[in-house]
């Protein structure tokens, strides 16, 4: 049986992230041939062309973590209409220096919560252009726009009953993505 390991990227920093909270959520709806790694963007250096050549210990931490992974995971917040400043320096940094994208091909999933109605739909356009820029395949469908509202998460984290079998449905296509493009 083959084994898939999932790059997750939140693009929340946010200690109690709904978005941190969802990632974790969505682990269990799994199959277990599938782990997870959640690379870490709170510490990395803001993207300068000028560190192309000598990057530093963080970013050579996250382009290998993406390059050992065979699929990836983009759970993002919405701010202001898009995507959060450290996400987008952390795909920066990791496609970085041009020809040398870490990101190149590998098969990813787009999904955000938010307060929001429309919950990430905005930033989650913003980041599909950006993935596709990158040569990203990305799942088109079904998209996952979800408000954070009560009843989504239970008390102990895990999803409410009246979202997770949608949520389950997005997991199971992604699966199959993932085994599509690995």
């Amino acid at each position: 049986m083959a084994s898939y390991n999932i790059a997750v990227v939140v693009g929340s920093l946010r200690k109690d992230s709904f978005n941190k909270k969802l990632a974790k959520a969505l682990e269990k709806l799994f199959p277990a041939d599938f782990s997870f790694t959640h690379v870490r963007i709170d510490d990395l250096p803001l993207y300068n062309q000028d560190n192309d050549g000598n990057p530093s210990a963080q970013v050579t931490r996250l382009k290998g973590e993406i390059a050992a992974a065979q699929g990836l995971l983009f759970v993002t917040p919405e701010y202001n209409r898009s995507i959060s400043g450290v996400l987008k320096n952390a795909i920066d940094n990791a496609s970085r220096p041009y020809g040398q994208s870490a990101w190149e091909g590998k098969p990813a999933g787009v999904i955000g919560i938010s307060v929001g109605a429309i919950g990430t739909a905005l930033a989650q356009q913003h980041l599909r252009n950006i993935l596709a820029y990158l040569n990203v395949p990305t799942l088109g469908q079904p998209e996952a726009f979800i408000q954070a509202k009560e009843g989504v998460f239970n008390a102990d984290g895990s999803l409410g009953d009246g979202i997770k079998k949608f949520l389950q449905g997005w997991v199971d296509q992604y699966v199959a993505w993932v085994k599509k493009h690995a």
